[in-house]
């Protein structure tokens, strides 16, 4: 019997051992969000880096497109679209990176995971500037879908000045948007999902 027990414990031993029950294992890599993000050195960077923030919904790449006052020497700035603060007085109340932080945040929460934001742009032109800077020009088109389905465009015309910090990274530190049509602009899009 003493000889059948020692069998059966050996049997059992090495069945654990073939399991490696008492190994341990590598954890496995938390799961992290799809991300296109590179450093901006150069403003075509900085430009794909905007674009791929809103597919993406990435509200921490986006705000890494705007300038950093500590590394600049200049505070963000939005200048709205003529008539779109008449709908939205937030719009003059001194929007800042902040409020850029806020509206973002806010327009992804009304977005569902599976609908990117489609922002497409024409006509771009950039010139270099006296300082250093360079004024970056586009026309473009938005779509936002709201958890609701209700499709949504925005378009007109935005003017970013750039600027080179003193990390040697570009970044926007100036929006200026232009309604060119009847359809609703980006300023309005801002205004809409502000939370103020």
């Amino acid at each position: 019997m003493q000889k059948v027990k020692v069998i059966l414990l050996f049997f059992l031993i090495s069945s654990f051992s073939a399991c490696d029950l008492f190994t341990t294992r590598d954890p496995e890599q938390p799961e992290q969000p799809r991300s296109n993000y590179k450093s901006a050195v150069t403003p075509e960077i900085l430009m794909e880096n905007f674009t791929n923030s809103l597919s993406e919904k990435n509200a921490q790449n986006y705000l890494n497109c705007f300038s950093d006052s500590s590394f600049s020497g200049k505070e963000y700035q939005f200048i709205p679209s003529a008539g779109s603060s008449s709908l939205y007085p937030v719009l003059l109340d001194g929007w800042t990176k902040k409020s850029e932080e806020q509206y973002f945040n806010n327009l992804i929460s009304h977005i569902a995971p599976d609908q990117p934001i489609t922002f497409t742009k024409n006509n771009e032109k950039s010139s270099f500037q006296g300082d250093n800077s360079i004024v970056y020009t586009a026309s473009y088109f938005v779509v936002v879908t709201p958890n609701d389905n209700a499709e949504k465009k925005y378009e007109g015309e935005l003017q970013f000045n750039l600027i080179r910090d003193s990390r040697q990274v570009w970044t926007i530190y100036l929006w200026q948007d232009i309604k060119n049509s009847q359809s609703a602009s980006w300023s309005e899009l801002k205004g809409f999902y502000s939370p103020n």
